[in-house]
């Protein structure tokens, strides 16, 4: 079928851009974006995904403020027309490639709404790309790029109004596209043999005064690396001057390390180093993380029970729900992909931003067992 995009030189195949260049059924789109203040008072999640073989778009928006997060959750047939970002009230708008994006929610039968804009900070990073394979199947192969931002804009939910600040509110954009398994997955086949399945991610977009700071890892349950990827980004005050898509100021690193201590009786992280060695002059950065809370992913749909990614709700379904940062279970499934709001120190730089988690699995550097077990 053919699309506006059509009418750009931007084919890869011989087919049109409507149609993926694989016919897995879990091929996606994804758009996913954070937000906090300066002082680390509140947690901005956006996400939204198009699963084109499922003909379904999802969605999410979720806050968290005064020890209570808040979520909104949407999902919908998929519009032919791939620029159509819309899930019912929900639309999210590149008002400038590379540089600006606007999410509006309007006015719905939730009591969610929103009217938001991110504009970048620094040009976007391409991270190297993600596989995992589980046996003789390859079940995640995808593309990301990080980029750092500003917001401005306000948001309503229960019952409150939020103003949101350009020059108080740093974010995050994570543009991703390719294969990722959803909820179901394909059942086909003999069962698979019980295997040391593990997963060990973390991602640390940071933002300075001067500058931003990118460290994502992703190792086995060994504590072998997957792929890493390090930089410190130049920090642009306006759009006109930020590069967007290749900075030759980027300064790549290697040798990404981490040290981390787990709450008691969880594996949730209650503090970290991190460090990683610049490739241009060999320096070590060391950066110390003091967790203000914890912001949980289901909140955008990651491991959510009942509103996960790329399921079918029929044509149209929206629903809001909050919980008290207090009262979630850290042992529970659905609350182990998070990300935890961090204050930073690097050297005599102060600076904030989150550390993401993902660790599912054995993983034998920290005694992990089990597939969710605490830490010891």
């Amino acid at each position: 079928m053919l699309t506006r995009f059509d009418d750009f030189p931007i084919h890869q195949t011989p087919d049109p851009i409507s149609t993926p260049s694989t016919g897995e059924k879990d091929f996606y789109e994804r758009y996913w974006f954070n937000g906090y203040s300066k002082v680390g008072d509140m947690y901005l999640g956006v996400g939204t995904a198009r699963y084109p073989h499922l003909g379904i778009q999802d969605c999410g928006i979720s806050i968290v403020h005064n020890g209570v997060q808040h979520a909104f959750h949407a999902s919908a047939r998929a519009n032919p027309e791939p620029s159509d970002l819309s899930v019912g009230p929900f639309n999210l708008e590149i008002t400038e490639p590379m540089k600006a994006c606007r999410v509006v929610l309007e006015p719905n039968d939730t009591d969610f709404a929103a009217d938001l804009t991110f504009e970048a900070r620094t040009a976007a990073i391409e991270e190297p790309r993600h596989h995992w394979s589980d046996g003789s199947r390859r079940i995640m192969d995808t593309t990301r790029f990080t980029q750092f931002g500003r917001w401005h804009g306000w948001i309503e939910y229960d019952g409150q109004r939020m103003e949101i600040d350009r020059t108080d509110t740093y974010g995050t954009k994570d543009r991703s596209w390719g294969v990722r398994p959803v909820a179901g997955g394909d059942n086909r086949g003999a069962p698979q043999p019980p295997r040391a399945m593990g997963l060990f991610f973390l991602w640390a977009p940071l933002h300075w005064d001067d500058m931003c700071s990118h460290y994502q890892l992703f190792e086995d349950t060994l504590g072998r690396p997957r792929f890493h990827v390090g930089a410190f980004l130049p920090a642009y005050d306006s759009l006109a001057d930020n590069p967007a898509v290749e900075d030759p100021g980027v300064e790549p690193m290697h040798r990404l390390e981490h040290q981390l201590i787990f709450e008691p009786g969880s594996r949730m992280i209650k503090s970290a180093t991190l460090a990683m060695t610049s490739l241009e002059d060999d320096t070590r950065h060391e950066i110390t993380f003091d967790k203000q809370f914890t912001y949980r992913m289901k909140g955008i749909g990651y491991s959510h029970p009942t509103w996960s990614h790329g399921d079918w709700k029929g044509e149209l379904a929206m629903e809001s729900e909050r919980w008290k940062l207090a009262d979630v279970d850290d042992n529970a499934f659905e609350n182990q992909h998070v990300q935890h709001l961090m204050k930073v120190r690097m050297g005599d730089r102060q600076g904030i931003g989150v550390l993401e988690q993902s660790i599912f699995g054995p993983y034998r550097p920290y005694n992990l067992e089990g597939h969710i077990a605490p830490a010891n």
